[in-house]
């Protein structure tokens, strides 16, 4: 046990009896192989060509997915070293949204190759200083190559956001829903100084089994998952004036506890008669500002209702908070928390309100909002499967889009860039002397990892393969990627397969990050009784 230490005076006992503790070379190698099982596990689902994993959770509920960080987080992995390839995944899903598969294949292939240089008696450092210098590298390659675009470039949008749901099971239908989901981000893109920023918590997208995604719409304003509270109000409005209270629409009891002694049944019929008054004065206070639609976050009293339906008034409770500030940017109107603060300018407006079957449900769609800040995709689908991997789709779709428009920059797709960028490092390697020239040789063969995939994936031969790419590549065709589709090497630019430059650049950070602190890692020590008692191993 490593954790005894023998000395004259008699053994020292430095860590708990039951502590387990690996050192050294056995440690290293633990860990790298943890790291490249999770490369493993998602490599099959990279490309055009991917296949989807079937993950089934332990309440038996069943998730079919090719989206790597999906994967990797419903899956309940123990080992330490992979949870850090897990990391990897769920930082770029929040930061660029796309290239998870990638960087979690590229940072397994990254520790494989270290491994045989590990095996060849080079130090973990000597790896770590190259790998770092051949990334540095690799980020001023990509900044060279990239194609500037203008963030208005309607076209350019269009053809990263098909590119992004080529690989996904919705890439039949993603001309459709590539223009929608450009036309979405478009509108809510806000300008900051010379930039153009996206909140994309302002593209809502709800979804509904049924129908085909062929179904699929964009909508001016917003959806609620709510229907009209009273059976007598309208259910469609034109040029709607909508209210939009964060109160309840019901008369107050007292916060600490009191009583009301009634001693005689006409003071009862009076004190009834006032709580109907004071709810009457509430909805005329909204006709006199000219409003016909509510929409209240809160409940609405049953006498409440039936004057405002008797004032033709369409309203909607139990709106969540979250929709009322959407809604708020979508109309124009202001939240307000208090009827009595009630004036026409809050009055939020679009040209139609109305209920709508969707499916088994009544929905009811705000339509039509002059300048929405805010705009809802309604997502159709088969089966819940599906509309639940087409809405992980338009997630990554969504987030390419921003990330164009926030930093416009493309290059092409189908691993051209991997491709290029390792032959430029392999020509570089040769300025330094050492063994550091061996890490970055070995950085740029990592990065060939990319294309090997796609093509072995695609049903192509690997080797025949990477000679071609690498044949078109010394002749300066850095455009030159894997057409997976057609299982052909392929002009990627002219086939439209783009992707921000800034995905690329955040897969090189990430993916090297994490190699190098896998390789900084010589000693593990699982003390039994924290989680995965089972110790280091996994």
């Amino acid at each position: 046990m490593a954790s005894i230490q023998q000395t004259p005076q008699g053994p020292v006992l430095v860590l708990k009896e039951s502590a387990l503790q690996q050192k050294g070379k056995d440690a290293q190698q633990n860990n790298i192989a943890a790291a490249k099982l999770v490369a493993e596990l998602i490599r099959t689902s990279l490309g055009p060509r991917g296949l989807d994993k079937m993950l089934v959770d332990s309440l038996g509920d069943v998730t079919i997915t090719n989206d790597g960080a999906t994967i990797l987080k419903e899956i309940d992995i123990q080992h330490p070293a992979a949870k850090m390839m897990v990391e990897i995944s769920k930082a770029l899903d929040n930061e660029v949204g796309d290239g998870t598969t990638s960087s979690v294949i590229f940072a397994g292939a990254l520790l494989s190759k270290a491994e045989e240089l590990l095996k060849k008696g080079v130090h973990s450092s000597v790896i770590i200083e190259g790998y770092q210098s051949a990334a540095d590298k690799a980020l001023s390659i990509y900044s060279s190559i990239a194609k500037k675009i203008e963030p208005n470039d309607t076209e350019s949008l269009l053809k990263v956001a098909t590119t992004s749901m080529q690989s996904k099971l919705i890439s039949d239908d993603s001309d459709l829903l590539s223009s929608i989901i450009v036309e979405a981000v478009v509108r809510v893109a806000t300008k900051d100084g010379d930039l153009q920023v996206v909140d994309l918590d302002n593209v809502k997208v709800e979804k509904k089994a049924g129908g085909s995604i062929q179904n699929s719409r964009l909508i001016s304003g917003i959806v609620l998952d709510k229907e009209v509270v009273h059976s007598g109000m309208p259910t469609k409005i034109n040029n709607a004036k909508i209210v939009l209270l964060n109160a309840a629409m019901e008369i107050e009891k007292t916060e600490m506890s009191s009583e009301i002694r009634i001693t005689d049944p006409a003071q009862m019929q009076l004190y009834l008669e006032e709580e109907n008054r004071m709810l009457k004065d509430m909805v005329e206070k909204l006709v006199q500002t000219g409003a016909n639609v509510l929409l209240c976050q809160k409940g609405i009293d049953d006498i409440a209702q039936h004057y405002l339906a008797k004032n033709g008034i369409l309203a909607v409770r139990r709106v969540k908070e979250s929709d009322m500030t959407k809604l708020a940017k979508a109309t124009g109107g202001r939240v307000i928390s208090n009827v009595d603060d009630l004036a026409s300018e809050d009055l939020g407006t679009a040209q139609q309100v109305k209920q709508e079957k969707v499916e088994a449900d009544n929905w009811v769609f705000i339509e039509g909002c002059s300048n929405p800040q805010s705009v809802t995709l309604l997502l159709r689908g088969g089966t819940q499967r599906v509309v639940d991997e087409a809405d992980r789709s338009i997630h990554d779709a969504l987030m390419v889009v921003k990330d164009v428009i926030e930093k416009p920059a493309i290059v092409a797709g189908g691993g051209s860039p991997e491709a290029y960028t390792a032959s430029r490092l392999r020509d570089w390697a040769d300025i330094f002397d050492g063994r550091e020239q061996l890490a970055v040789k070995k950085y740029a063969e990592a990065l060939e990892t990319i294309p090997i995939t796609i093509a072995e994936n695609a049903g192509m031969n690997p080797i025949d393969t990477i000679a071609n790419l690498r044949a078109q590549h010394a002749q300066g065709l850095k455009w030159t990627g894997i057409d997976a589709k057609k299982s052909v090497i392929a002009n990627m630019l002219e086939q439209s397969i783009v992707e921000p430059v800034v995905v690329k650049e955040q897969t090189i950070k990430s993916a090297t990050e994490t190699a190098c602190m896998v390789l900084r890692i010589d000693d593990v020590i699982a003390v039994s009784g924290a989680p995965g008692e089972d110790g280091p191993m996994g």
